[in-house]
């Protein structure tokens, strides 16, 4: 262990572990509710779940041994009452746990050595690449997108608890800590009511007023100050965007209006930003030539922010126009003084321009193909009537040729109505917010080249112009056989002469979407990141030969299973032979509350990403492609683990047991998220087809068994073993930093399972051989893993992440085992077809409220 992880894992141990112990004493002595002993017996339950379990006893004999041995409790009512209390108890220790976290954030990671700023910035000083790096940043940036995917359990008002919470750890400051904790123990964590589009957007818009508005500034502010030539206002080196009211993708509750007032408050937030700035501009600016400049500023600005109805239509043109005319005064007649804080301010409207994050907008292709339908059968021959029975071809030429306008009322369907409406919507934010305010169309499960044509089609079906598509058209690959199928679609696409002429508008670059969750509840772990980098291979030698550059935008969600864990490492494991002009990738649920909520991680987390994309174009020899021989390794390997997947996702039982055995049917209850929990509407039960990726990994994560993240990993390495190529695999493991992070992530999911929570299902009549599938795959791959690794057990490479994930998980030990508890109850009552006195309900709303904590403590659901 070198010396900089060592002393992280001592602050990690001092200021995170120990001050837990402490404050958790404080917090759980306090009477919140009816039994002051609530605390104290918590405390009791949590050691009894672990000697349980190290006794194979069920969380049913768990939970009773502790009723008739540690109280007095006889009726269902009261012990539930307890339970209840724990979940709530448990729910701010985690609160608790996240604020320590952020606390110690800068003495428990190095925020100047390897994978930093200022680690790049040395190393372009050192070997004198200012040059390059000024070229690289005439198009490369880093752009985070956060997406409204319901993964994220803290209402505001818990989220700006845990903030000043931190602070106030920071200052050791013990009356205000306890003050929070007291705040914190009175403060509701539950939504009454699923929150619309526009409550998720607004809740995201928090953080980008208060971390990524002083994150990003800060890097951009220290790249100019180093190298002022590099960073220019026609290329940000970071960008944000925004999903929530934009993403339509299985979500009939966003619609036009949402869109609209969602890019409202977008425009309002940094205008807000910009305003507070500028009042602290103020303070300093008192001298002639400047304060008038600056007052009538902000003066413009509080109108256009606070004063109901009133819109001014200000620029960033006139903005930046007053900023650099006072720094110019500045630099002449007073010494330059407070100089650095105007150009701090221009750096950020060079960034967040007046829409702060661009609002992509997002939609599923089967409602494009239905619009069209109902186009061709209504529209008076604006496209062909007989559209339904033209091949492929033929309906890209009938949709090229749409002139006219056609009627959105034409449509009887809602979603098609709203969907038709879209481009007069987009065409209104760039009016207010500048082109960069909302110009990308996303298409999910896309599998042809009509699909994208589809989008091309629905703005000219609106009397677009093609001159006039000031949008990127987006395609979005998800299965395995769609990014087998996406070179062939966009060869297609490239073929096209309108789409050619579209592309060189659009600075003769296509973006395309790959999506990690469905590739990975599709194809299996190994198969699905193997897919994508293939995928990502093909694409950019076609788009490449075609004479376009393609941009990869990567849907990853917060978990392994999803895209998740070490993502810098992916991208700095990318060879030349993969497109890397810019790094873009969602962020989602609590990984922005993890990796993003408070300025020191989220300035970290960025410097990550800039720094592995900044390296690899600068040293374009260091991550060379994987050879031909290490390729077929991959793919061999992949498809042994895609057969072993393969085999669990077609058991017959498998929908049912996620059901049955997991929180999943309680999903939609949660009431975090306004995007049902299934994109179809079967009735009764779950289709695995219809199941959204995001429950589909979170019902494995709650029942700590996270199959995406590990299933088929150990089998497939243990057949090259047998084969007689472990040693090849080895090799490629020390050689590859794509596949190592691959492994590296694959060990994170596994450190969050824990298999004597279920253990009592091995022996089910119905599903014990399911589980045991599972559980052998589990223990296949641990064996496997350690082999490979060196290491004796998981997660050795990262003490401090696997410290952190252990604690963790020993925190909600008890909610695991209540909610386990609490399904077996609500299985004994649906087989009796007994509930008198509707019991059943009220374990439901345990399971629920259990769910919490439990994805909440695992800060990216795996």
């Amino acid at each position: 262990m070198d010396i900089a992880v060592s002393r992280s894992l001592h602050h990690f141990r001092t200021e995170v572990g120990t001050r837990f112990q402490l404050y958790n004493s404080l917090f759980t002595s306090l009477p919140f509710h009816k039994m002051e002993k609530t605390g104290i017996l918590l405390s009791l339950f949590s050691s009894i779940c672990e000697e349980g379990y190290g006794k194979a006893q069920s969380p049913i004999d768990i939970i009773n041994d502790f009723f008739n041995k540690h109280t007095s409790l006889t009726t269902e009512k009261e012990k539930l009452d307890l339970l209840f209390r724990f979940t709530q108890y448990v729910e701010r220790q985690v609160v608790l746990f996240d604020a320590l976290e952020d606390a110690a954030y800068k003495n428990t990671h190095d925020l100047s050595g390897a994978g930093t700023l200022k680690q790049v910035m040395s190393d372009v000083l050192q070997n004198s690449n200012e040059e390059s790096l000024a070229e690289i940043l005439k198009t490369f940036c880093v752009r985070l997108v956060l997406t409204a995917h319901p993964t994220q359990f803290y209402p505001g008002s818990v989220l700006g608890i845990i903030h000043d919470l931190s602070s106030a750890l920071i200052k050791n400051d013990s009356i205000e800590i306890n003050t929070y904790l007291q705040q914190l123990g009175k403060t509701p964590f539950l939504n009454k009511k699923k929150p619309t589009p526009y409550d998720e957007a607004i809740s995201l818009v928090w953080f980008l007023e208060n971390v990524f508005y002083t994150a990003a500034g800060r890097i951009v502010n220290e790249l100019k100050s180093q190298f002022p030539e590099a960073v220019t206002d026609q290329n940000p080196v970071l960008q944000m965007g925004f999903w929530p009211g934009g993403d339509r993708d299985g979500n009939p509750f966003v619609k036009c209006d949402t869109t609209l007032k969602v890019a409202d408050a977008l425009r309002g937030a940094i205008l807000k930003c910009y305003y507070l700035d500028i009042r602290r501009l103020k303070r300093r600016l008192t001298f002639p030539g400047v304060e008038e400049p600056i007052a009538a500023l902000e003066l413009k600005l509080y109108d256009n922010v606070f004063v109901p109805g009133f819109k001014i239509n200000i620029t960033t043109h006139e903005i930046k126009e007053t900023l650099v005319s006072v720094k110019a005064i500045l630099e002449e007649k007073h010494n330059s003084l407070f100089t650095s804080q105007v150009q701090s301010l221009i750096n950020k409207i060079d960034l967040f321009g007046l829409y702060f994050a661009s609002l992509d907008i997002r939609q599923e292709s089967t409602i494009h193909q239905k619009l069209f339908e109902t186009v061709a059968d209504k529209s008076n021959g604006i496209i062909p009537g007989n559209y339904k029975e033209l091949s492929e071809p033929e309906k890209i030429k009938a949709l090229l040729q749409i002139s006219g306008v056609v009627d959105a009322g034409i449509f009887e369907d809602e979603v098609a109505a709203d969907t038709a409406q879209i481009p007069m919507a987009v065409k209104t934010i760039q009016e207010y917010n500048g082109e960069a305010g909302c110009n990308r169309y996303i298409i999910s499960q896309c599998n042809s080249t009509l699909n994208i044509i589809e989008v091309f089609a629905l703005f000219k079906m609106q009397g677009f112009a093609n001159e006039d598509i000031n949008v990127d058209i987006v395609p979005l690959f998800e299965t395995i056989d769609d990014l087998g199928n996406a070179g062939e679609i966009m060869k297609t696409l490239y073929s096209i002469p309108a789409y050619k002429e579209h592309l060189k508008r659009r600075r003769n670059t296509q973006t395309i979407m790959l999506g990690f969750s469905d590739g990975t509840k599709d194809g299996g772990y190994l198969m699905a990141n193997w897919s994508i980098y293939r995928a990502k291979e093909e694409l950019t030698r076609i788009t490449r030969y075609y004479g376009f550059e393609v941009i990869f935008f990567d849907g990853r969600g917060g978990p392994p299973s999803r895209g998740g864990g070490k993502t810098h490492k992916f991208y700095a494991s990318m060879g030349n032979n993969i497109s890397n002009r810019e790094i873009q990738l969602t962020i989602q649920g609590q990984t922005i509350s993890s990796n993003f909520g408070i300025i020191d991680s989220a300035q970290y987390n960025l410097e990550q990403l800039l720094n592995a994309g900044i390296t690899n174009n600068i040293h374009v020899d260091r991550h060379v492609p994987l050879t031909g021989k290490q390729e077929e390794l991959l793919q061999e390997l992949s498809s042994y683990g895609f057969d072993e997947y393969k085999k669990l996702k077609e058991h017959p039982l498998l929908a049912s047991y996620l059901y049955e055995i997991s929180p999943l049917r309680f999903y939609s209850e949660t009431n975090i998220g306004s995007r049902p929990a299934k994109r179809g509407k079967t009735q009764g039960g779950i289709s695995l087809k219809d199941l959204r990726a995001i429950p589909f990994a979170g019902a494995w994560s709650q029942l700590k068994q996270n199959v995406p993240g590990f299933f088929g990993v150990g089998s497939a390495l243990k057949k090259m073993e047998y084969i007689g190529r472990f040693d090849d695999v080895k090799k490629l493991y020390d050689e590859s930093l794509f596949f190592k992070t691959l492994m590296d992530n694959c060990e994170m999911a596994m450190s969050k399972s824990y298999f004597p929570l279920t253990a009592y299902m091995a022996k089910d009549e119905t599903y014990g051989e399911l589980w045991n599938m599972i559980y052998e795959e589990y223990q296949l791959t641990y064996e496997y893993i350690v082999k490979l690794s060196g290491n004796d057990e998981l997660m050795g490479n990262y003490p401090v992440d696997k410290l952190s994930i252990s604690m963790r998980e020993r925190i909600v030990l008890p909610l695991l085992t209540i909610q386990q508890y609490a399904m077996s109850k609500i299985r004994a009552l649906e087989a009796s077809g007994e509930d008198a006195d509707g019991i059943k309900d009220t374990y439901g709303k345990l399971v629920m409220r259990c769910s919490f904590g439990i994805i909440n403590a695992g800060r990216n659901s795996a």
